[in-house]
């Protein structure tokens, strides 16, 4: 999986689950980070959510399950 591909896992589901539109979570969970996964072996993404107590709350809620099935992606 790319970090272009997770990014619009993560949006998809988030207006899924919570409603709202894609450019309101494309701007919540903002760019995925893709770091060395030598240096970070388990989970070699990250994001930094911005927005409302609640869709920073929701994004954080969403990437503890995302991280469990997807920890490692590519850059591309």
């Amino acid at each position: 999986m790319t970090a272009s591909e997770l990014q619009d896992l993560l949006i998809t589901t988030l207006v899924r689950k919570a409603g709202g539109s894609r450019r309101q979570w494309r701007i919540a969970i903002g760019p995925v980070r893709v770091l060395d996964a030598a240096t970070h072996p388990h989970c070699n993404w990250s994001v930094a959510p911005s927005g409302s107590h609640s869709e920073i709350a929701a994004v954080e809620r969403l990437l503890d399950d995302v991280r469990l099935s997807h920890p490692i992606v590519s850059g591309r």
